[in-house]
């Protein structure tokens, strides 16, 4: 018999917290419910295949978490997927997530697979699970996430990592990139392609690191290395040696390097390529300058090692990236 209990072949809960996104939250369950119909399309069978979506949200007058929204209201539920969606506030703004971190370790217990979406990586990161384990965030989030949880291996450049038994994406729209996954996943590949057409979204994108950008510390509190940071924005194409830039640090170089990173986190030859690279990537952007005119105006002398440098930075060739992101 073709009930609702028997088309549904899994249940995904999304976590409503202080502050999520609800735009998320409800994107992905739009997403999930499309897909059960392009599941049918795909699959030529009588029967639709369903993945059932559940919203939860933490009981003010009790430390639980209720659900309060259900595809399916009338079955009994079996979470197999439970996703913790991106925040709206920063993460410095976030409040303490414990009663869902506590709930998302209980269904872990049970089997359940875990899932975060950008700043929904903190919420999982209080549940302890992912310490030692790879697990990403929004990029302009990364430092953040390490310095709070400094057992989790944040690896920023990736959009998704699946471990299995917990998945997390990276940016704030990631969503798709996560929610494309689980219905390949759930569904298989022909319905997560069919989705993502019928959406106009690409299929899951494994990296973001073409779309991060490079924000320097300047809020250090470190005058000579502020000093430093400007001498280098201020004339990145030109050659810079520890020797002078200790100089005018008024330290002596080994003290100039050991400062400089702490302030920066970076050491000043890959500080200086971020700047370039930087650069590079504005004038892709807005200009129609050939790849080598750019690479000689931003400091290099070697347009093959502008490019290794850039896709290394990057993910993406210099002309890859004009072509997606280029207004000219």
């Amino acid at each position: 018999m073709n009930t609702p209990e028997n088309n549904v072949v899994a249940e995904v809960g999304l976590v409503i917290y202080p502050d999520s996104q609800l735009a998320a939250v409800y994107g992905l369950t739009d997403m999930f419910r499309i897909a059960a119909d392009w599941a049918v399309n795909i699959s030529g069978e009588d029967r639709k295949r369903a993945i059932r979506v559940s919203h939860w949200q933490n009981d003010t007058t009790a430390s639980n978490m209720l659900c309060v929204w259900d595809s399916h209201p009338d079955l009994p539920h079996r979470l197999s997927h439970v996703i913790a969606p991106p925040s709206l506030v920063v993460p410095e703004k976030m409040v303490p997530m414990k009663v869902p971190a506590n709930w998302m370790s209980e269904r872990y217990n049970e089997g359940v697979t875990l899932c975060s979406v950008c700043a929904g990586a903190f919420v999982l990161a209080e549940t302890g699970l992912i310490d030692h384990r790879r697990a990403t965030t929004h990029w302009a989030f990364a430092q953040t996430l390490s310095e709070r949880f400094p057992a989790v291996d944040v690896a920023a450049e990736n959009m998704v990592i699946d471990d299995g038994d917990i998945i997390t994406a990276g940016g704030i729209l990631a969503w798709t990139d996560l929610g494309l996954t689980l219905i390949e996943k759930i569904l298989g590949t022909g319905t997560m392609l069919a989705t993502s057409r019928f959406l106009l979204v690409d299929p899951p994108r494994r990296e973001q690191s073409t779309y991060s950008a490079f924000i320097p510390n300047f809020d250090h509190g470190d005058s000579p290395i502020l000093r430093a940071q400007h001498h280098l924005h201020a004339h990145f194409a030109d050659q810079h040696s520890i020797d002078t830039l200790s100089v005018l640090a008024n330290m002596t170089p080994r003290t100039f390097l050991r400062h400089f990173q702490k302030a920066t986190g970076l050491r000043p030859t890959d500080y200086v390529q971020q700047v370039r690279i930087m650069k590079a990537r504005d004038a892709l952007e807005l200009s129609n300058r050939s790849v080598d005119q750019i690479a000689w105006e931003v400091g290099y002398t070697d347009p093959s090692a502008f490019r290794k440098i850039f896709r290394k930075l990057t993910g993406v060739t210099p002309g890859q990236y004009r072509q997606r992101f280029g207004t000219q």
